[in-house]
């Protein structure tokens, strides 16, 4: 399952992405580590650390593009929502609380999912949407998306070091403007990427780790600063053990797996299982 086709900046960025992962390797590889360390086995060992590194990078990516987020099956026929106030109640009395209807999918959603005008569907435990991968960073492929910022931020941080050491230490090439211009490149690169990826890192984890996606955090602002609001309805969930919350992304397997895209189950909310419907006779 593709990300968003229709959307131009999302495939601009995807194209950006891989451009900036192979000029990356091709600097490093004819520009770095070949004159600098051709004479010594640190040339084929940082040449290999760094290409398994761009390939978990890529893997990951592809993942994140290419998973579904966690889109809300539509029904097979169309729901009539006519006696919305009954079937509300009927949620509630079969322990559904928190499912909701979306007025644009016109189909009931389970609690924490959200409508992504990109993708024009609902996304269980909906993230945000971000175009670098051209999909929904939601309950499915979060997992993916994080590890896809891990290397990222991975690979910039080696590049940087490499470009570095060679530049100080071992550069003694007669092209030597040449090799300078795509460090100064590369550099500016790792250092943009770098930092960009380190933020939105910190902000996956402490979203994880709180149990609450940035919709649901600007949601509870809004409802604690809205005046006269005596009767906060901000949403708050059971509060988990921070390991369990990670496992619930990441795995229940070993945590040396959470650093590879490998399939995990998908996470179940209540034990209920997410369908078109929720559990209930329409």
């Amino acid at each position: 399952l593709a990300g968003s086709v229709d959307d131009p900046c999302g495939f601009i960025c995807l194209i950006l992405t891989y451009f900036s992962v192979f000029y990356a390797d091709y600097v490093v590889i004819q520009y770095v580590l070949i004159p600098a360390y051709s004479e010594s086995v640190w040339c084929t060992l940082h040449g290999s650390v760094f290409n398994i590194i761009l390939l978990l990078l890529l893997a990951c990516h592809s993942k994140a593009v290419f998973s579904d987020p966690g889109m809300v099956p539509l029904p097979e026929t169309a729901i009539d929502f006519s006696d919305l106030r009954s079937q509300s109640s009927r949620l509630n009395d079969r322990g559904c609380e928190g499912w909701t209807v979306c007025s644009r999918c016109e189909t009931y959603r389970p609690p924490r999912a959200h409508h992504c005008r990109v993708c024009q569907r609902c996304i269980r435990r909906m993230d945000h949407h971000c175009p670098w991968i051209n999909n929904c960073v939601g309950e499915l492929n979060q997992k993916y998306f994080i590890q896809f910022l891990f290397y990222t931020g991975m690979a910039s941080l080696y590049s940087m070091a490499l470009v570095v050491s060679a530049w100080v230490w071992r550069i003694r090439t007669p092209s030597k403007h040449l090799i300078v211009a795509h460090y100064i490149i590369l550099l500016v690169e790792s250092i943009l990427f770098g930092v960009f990826v380190l933020v939105i890192f910190y902000d996956q984890l402490v979203s994880i780790i709180t149990d609450e996606t940035p919709i649901e955090q600007m949601r509870n602002r809004l409802m604690k600063d809205k005046p006269n609001n005596t009767h906060p309805t901000h949403i708050t969930h059971t509060r988990k053990p921070k390991i369990a919350l990670l496992r619930e992304v990441f795995g229940r397997g070993s945590i040396i797996c959470w650093l590879f895209p490998l399939h995990s189950s998908p996470p179940s909310v209540g034990g209920i299982s997410y369908s078109a419907l929720p559990d209930y006779n329409v």
